[in-house]
Parts: C-alpha cells; sequence; structure tokens
C-alpha cells in the first residue's frame, strides 16, 4: 500500500508540543514495519529513514490550515506520490484533496483522522462551538468545513468511544451520513514514556503533581489556575507546570495571548513551580518520573489527551474533571466534579500508599492498548 500522510504542524518552533506531529512520529515507523510506503507530507520529516519526507510550508495560522489547503499543491504531490490512500488529518481539507484526486486523475481512498473536534457537546446534549475556532465569527464557517470534509472522506478515524459519539451526533444535525466509515483508532503511546509501575515509589506523605498540557484559554486553564490554589494550599501537594511553547512568534500570540498571560498568573502562586522541557524527550521523561501524579485539563468536551497517556504510561495516576474522554478513560476513583473532591483524591494519593500503588497499576495497564504495533494494525484495518 502507497499512503500519503498529509501533516498539518502546528507548531514548527516546538515540535514536542504538536500532538499530531508526535503521533505521525511513532505511528508511520510502525506502518513501515507493516510494509506499507509512507510518505509524510509536512513542513519537518516524521518517522525514521523509511518513511518518505515531502516538505510543505507550515500555515502561518490555525485558519489557513482549515480553509486554504493550497489545491495546486496538492495535485503536484499526488501525482508524484501516486497515492492509493491519503490520509488527511486536517479533516476540513478533504474536499480540496477529493478534488485534487479528480484533477490528477486518481482513485486513492481519503481517510480522514479528526485529530481535533471544532466542538463540543454539553451534559444536555447541546452542540457548542470551540472558542479557539471562533475569532472573528469563524466557529460556525469551520464546523461547517469540518462537515464538509467529512463527507467527502471514504473513512473516518477518531480517537476513542467519546469522539465518535460527538463525531456521529455532529454529523447527523449537518446532514452527514457516516454509515459504515467511522472507525475509532487510539493515539500511539511513546514507548520512551513508559514504565514498569513497580519502579514507581509512592509519596511519603507529601506528593509531586506535573500538569504537562498547553496553557492555551480553551483548555481550561482559568479552572485549573483556581484549582493549583487549592492544591496548593489545601493539600500535601507541589506542583509542576510545563510550559510547552517557550517563546512563540509574535504572529500566534498576537492570535492568542492566552497561554503567556496563564503561565505568569501561574508563576506566581506559591507552591507552583514553571519548567520547560526544551524539546528534548530525555528531560520531559526525567520530569515525569520525578512526579507523583499528574492532572488533566479542564478542556470542554476533551475527546483525548496524549499528555495524559504519557503521565500513565510512566505509572503516573491522573486525577481529571468527570468530562468527555476523561470520563471514558480514567478511573472513576480519580474523576472530580469540583475542586473540594479533587483535592481529596490528591491527599489521598499522596498519603495513602496502597490506593497510590492501585492506581499506579491502573494507569500503566490503561495504556498497554496503545502501543504502536497495536494501533498500526487498528489503523490500516480502518483504511482498507
Amino acid at each position: 500500500m502507497r499512503l500519503l500522510y498529509l501533516l498539518n504542524i502546528s507548531n514548527p518552533g516546538r515540535l514536542s508540543a504538536d500532538s499530531g506531529f508526535t503521533f505521525a512520529d511513532l505511528l508511520t515507523p510502525a506502518l513501515a514495519d507493516a510494509g506499507v510506503d509512507v510518505t509524510v507530507a509536512a513542513p519537518a520529516p516524521a518517522g525514521d529513514a523509511r518513511v518518505g519526507f515531502a516538505p510543505t510550508v507550515s500555515p502561518s495560522t490555525k485558519y489557513r490550515a482549515r480553509l486554504d489547503p493550497g489545491l495546486d499543491a496538492l495535485v503536484a504531490l499526488i501525482r508524484r506520490v501516486k497515492p492509493e490512500v491519503v490520509v488527511a488529518n486536517q479533516v476540513e481539507a478533504a474536499p480540496a484533496i477529493r478534488a485534487a484526486l479528480l484533477e490528477a486523475g486518481t482513485d486513492a481512498r481519503i481517510a480522514g483522522y479528526c485529530h481535533y473536534l471544532p466542538f463540543s457537546f454539553t451534559d444536555d446534549g447541546d452542540l457548542e462551538l470551540d472558542p479557539s475556532m471562533d475569532d472573528g465569527g469563524l466557529g460556525r464557517p469551520v464546523l461547517l468545513a469540518f462537515a464538509a470534509g467529512l463527507a467527502a472522506c471514504d473513512r473516518v478515524l477518531v480517537h476513542s468511544a467519546t469522539a465518535a459519539a460527538w463525531t456521529t451526533a455532529a454529523a447527523e444535525d449537518m446532514g452527514v451520513d457516516l454509515a459504515e466509515k467511522l472507525h475509532i483508532v487510539p493515539a500511539p503511546r511513546d514507548e520512551r514514556l513508559v514504565r514498569d509501575p513497580a519502579d514507581v515509589p509512592p509519596p511519603d506523605g507529601r506528593a509531586a503533581a506535573i500538569y504537562n498540557h498547553r496553557l492555551y484559554a480553551h483548555y481550561g486553564t482559568a479552572r485549573f489556575t483556581a484549582l493549583a490554589r487549592r492544591l496548593t494550599a489545601d493539600a500535601p501537594v507541589g506542583l509542576t507546570v510545563m510550559d510547552l511553547f517557550g517563546t512563540r512568534s509574535p504572529e500566534r500570540v498576537r492570535l492568542d495571548p492566552s497561554p503567556e498571560r496563564h503561565r505568569d498568573e501561574l508563576a506566581a502562586l506559591p507552591g507552583v513551580t514553571i519548567a520547560s522541557d526544551r524539546g528534548d524527550r530525555v528531560r520531559y521523561r526525567d520530569l515525569l518520573a520525578g512526579s507523583h501524579f499528574g492532572i488533566a485539563p479542564f478542556r470542554p468536551g476533551c475527546p483525548w489527551s496524549m499528555s495524559v497517556v504519557d503521565c500513565q504510561g510512566m505509572g503516573l495516576p491522573v486525577i481529571a474533571p468527570r468530562t468527555g474522554w476523561l470520563a471514558e478513560h480514567i478511573d472513576d476513583d480519580l474523576l472530580f466534579d469540583t475542586d473540594e473532591e479533587a483535592v481529596q483524591i490528591a491527599a489521598r494519593l499522596a498519603t495513602d500508599g496502597e490506593f497510590y500503588r492501585v492506581h499506579t497499576k491502573r494507569a500503566h495497564a490503561s495504556t498497554t492498548d496503545f502501543a504502536p504495533t497495536a494501533v498500526a494494525a487498528r489503523y490500516l484495518e480502518a483504511i482498507a
């Protein structure tokens, strides 16, 4: 099988902070192991030496990635690679990919991977636009472009049962029948971030927590900041917050200055340390290994989180708000509805060694199905 993997990189200056790039970097070697002829079209190469690379220009904004797919370049790329399957990691680009396939005279299948849903659903079942995609009122057009992309795909892949239910419901609302083309294929875990739970020492009465998520406002960072105040004041917990982006470009800061604002607010809190892995995967592993548990983001309608899986693979329990995929994936003992419940869970992890050891094992076990070889097999089955 010749597979063309179209990868949008939203953070070219800090690839380690781009989950889509990490996904491709882990998945494509496993696909090559399975005998697939893979070419990644992206601003930076992903995978190993067996994976072909077609350089593309990184879109200057998240809207260009969705609304300006570059049809001329797509046609030229398809004619050069001659793929049997094209993976659209920006689903909104699928109609343009279909047009490019027609122009290039090929009947390759299009598989859309829904890395990011531009909407969520409330507990009452109401669809809400993602505020991060709604600058200048663009939320509705982006949603419609996403629906058009679903319609143009031969296969639609999502991370989880939660994401499948939401994507199906949103598609039905906009008159798109996904029929038999929807498949659940989780993201691969990073085998460099896997540790035997027997090697994870429990806290001795005081725990080190880590928050390893982007600090955008739409990740619920204001809610997390409120929880951080409570945890460090009312529980035996010290907190490390990762600065995943470092210094961003002026263009990205102008579009959304919330990460810098939230980073400064968190840095001012007693008991909170801001840390950076500086894009070094070994340093990132060391930061995780020096922690006792992770904290999930408060992102509304979270369909999946690679950072949560990173913690769990290292044997770190993750406490989480009871919402979205988090409620599907994380053990019920570690889910909370209020900050008071979160403080109680954190205090128990810090002081109850048996409780901690049980959840270390459960966290690690929850990632075993995410091994790259297993995910690659599911991926190939879905796009066949």
